[in-house]
């Protein structure tokens, strides 16, 4: 394996173009093209991390948060993130990170916090728009099967829960190919009509070159007429926090005792309990306080989230607990997901979590 599959991998789940634009995931240190023995897994890259991958014959890192978050102006060891290249690149030690693109997807970050907490009927709290295209072809009506099958295996055609999905309406196509054209029907230089199927299907944004390309390979025409055209519909599977079901109510205060217990917070800072028991639970990885008023909207009793700033607390008016449990403390189990995503196959290099602990935040 080399660096590329992995990322590969990851990214198949999590697409680059997911994140954030102030974001900066990707692979920021290191060749995509050196072989993989052990990748080390961390939440945050510190200068005990990359020692730590060293010492246990890690090659790869990954990571939640970018080590380089802002331009770098120099890279020595005056800074740690000047010292974690500088031993990074000394040990053939490549780091990626996997930031707010995981967080974004319906099986990322939310997800397993939302699992954690043991929440049911999961679905993305603010999905984003503007994420989907459609693409719309016209293929001869003997060969739509076998173009349909191409757009589905290059990822055209889910909706939810479905796949393959699309519509196909009959009608009759025209065209005259010139004297330099060889057409798959009909005569140069004159006019012919085709009975032809018009087909449409709708797939995420990143999907776009490899649905175009498969289209184009599988079309019998030697020119083929499709249309691209951006959807602004919400797309269900991208999108920031979570909201879900507790399998039954709990009493409020033993609720956010258990919060307490599985994320192993030090303390939780929350507003006024305002009932007497939760029932649905909304949730974000992180700094979460843009999704307050999307809380509420939900009809959540508890948003639980990290870096709630003081006034960001009014901004609750009795309509909701917010539950400030830290920022490390939230997205701890991000290492988890990793983990579970790499051992999914049998592939020839170790995984170990980082045994570091990265939160710079004490309690006392």
């Amino acid at each position: 394996m080399i660096v590329q599959d992995i990322l590969s991998e990851l990214e198949s789940v999590a697409p680059l173009a997911y994140q954030e634009s102030y974001d900066n995931a990707g692979l920021l240190v290191g060749n995509r093209t050196d072989e993989v023995a052990k990748v080390l897994i961390t939440l945050d890259v510190t200068e005990d991390v990359v020692r730590e991958a060293i010492a246990c014959g890690a090659n790869l890192i990954v990571a939640h948060h970018p080590l380089i978050f802002r331009p770098l102006k120099s890279i020595n060891n005056a800074t740690e993130i000047g010292r974690c290249v500088t031993l990074a690149v000394k040990n053939n030690i490549a780091i990626y990170a996997c930031h707010t693109n995981i967080d974004s997807v319906a099986n990322g970050v939310n997800a397993k916090i939302c699992d954690k907490i043991g929440l049911q009927n999961k679905k993305i709290l603010s999905p984003r728009a503007n994420c989907l295209t459609k693409l719309v072809t016209y293929v001869p009506k003997q060969h739509t099967e076998t173009v349909l099958n191409a757009l589905f295996s290059a990822g055209a055609g889910c909706i939810g829960n479905y796949d393959k999905c699309s519509f196909s309406s009959d009608g009759v196509g025209t065209f005259r190919a010139n004297e330099h054209a060889h057409p798959f029907v009909g005569e140069k230089n004159e006019l012919h009509h085709e009975n032809e199927t018009r087909i449409e299907v709708v797939f995420p944004n990143e999907k776009t070159n490899a649905v175009v390309a498969n289209l184009l390979e599988n079309h019998p025409y030697e020119e083929v007429a499709y249309d691209l055209f951006p959807i602004k519909n919400t797309f269900p599977l991208v999108g920031d926090g979570m909201v879900g079901d507790l399998p039954k109510p709990e009493k409020t205060t033993d609720f956010l005792e258990r919060i307490k217990k599985i994320f192993g917070c030090g303390v939780i800072r929350h507003t006024k309990i305002i009932k007497d028991t939760i029932e649905k639970v909304a949730v974000c990885g992180g700094s979460g306080s843009f999704l307050i008023q999307d809380a509420i909207r939900s009809k959540a009793d508890v948003f639980i989230t990290a870096d709630v700033k003081y006034h960001d607390f009014f901004t609750a008016e009795n309509k909701i607990v917010l539950a400030d449990i830290g920022h490390y403390e939230s997205e701890q189990y991000t290492k988890e997901l990793f983990y579970d995503l790499l051992m999914k196959k049998n592939y020839n290099f170790a995984v170990q979590i980082s045994k570091v602990n990265t939160n710079p935040i004490n309690y006392i």
